[in-house]
């Protein structure tokens, strides 16, 4: 089986922010073999991959942008999920370092990562944010701001109602739902960090 990691994104680069750390397990046993090595630091050029044709677009139309002063990819709004998979690049374990801009459009901006990914429709493990609970004045909206799924059988739903609080998070410092923000996420066997 093959695991590569792929971008569920509006925008997206590599720089420097802040975010709130959560710790997350996953709601299912995994079992990871890998011959990974650690070998430093690998930065993907996503504008120059979209030009060179190395990413694989899902239900998506997707466009080199400069925005703020950050270059990146866009991928476009269509109803189903849509992603941009990174082409021969193998990921098990390891430290997903990104940029990420979103939307302050209620329940329009869903923008993260996701790995793990096989060849498989919608099977793949999903970080991805919610711009525009990141500083909602209901709470409950409010620590909705980072969700982790595992596609297809835990999506969020599930997890919320199985889970509840344990697969999703808020963000302090709120970054401002139209800004850019940083995300580290570290993935180790079955824990991951955001």
């Amino acid at each position: 089986m093959k695991k590569r990691p792929v971008l569920i994104i509006a925008l997206i680069v590599t720089a420097y922010g802040q975010a709130q750390q959560a710790k997350i397990i996953r709601p299912k046993p995994v079992t990871l073999k890998t011959t990974e090595l650690q070998v430093g630091t690998v930065l993907y050029p996503l504008p120059q991959m979209l030009k060179a044709a190395q990413l694989d677009i899902v239900n998506r139309d997707a466009a080199v942008i400069d925005a703020g002063g950050k270059k990146g990819i866009k991928l476009s709004a269509k109803e189903n999920d849509g992603v941009a998979w990174l082409k021969n690049v193998d990921f098990t374990n390891g430290t997903i370092d990104l940029d990420i801009k979103g939307k302050d459009v209620l329940q329009q901006s869903f923008v993260g990562i996701a790995y793990h990914g096989t060849h498989a429709p919608n099977t793949m493990d999903v970080i991805y944010f919610r711009p525009f609970n990141f500083r909602a004045t209901d709470p409950v909206r409010k620590i909705h701001a980072v969700q982790y799924v595992s596609l297809p059988n835990y999506d969020w739903e599930v997890l919320r109602e199985k889970h509840n609080g344990q697969y999703e998070k808020g963000i302090t410092p709120a970054p401002a739902a139209d800004e850019w923000f940083h995300a580290k996420i570290v993935v180790n066997g079955a824990d991951v960090t955001v």
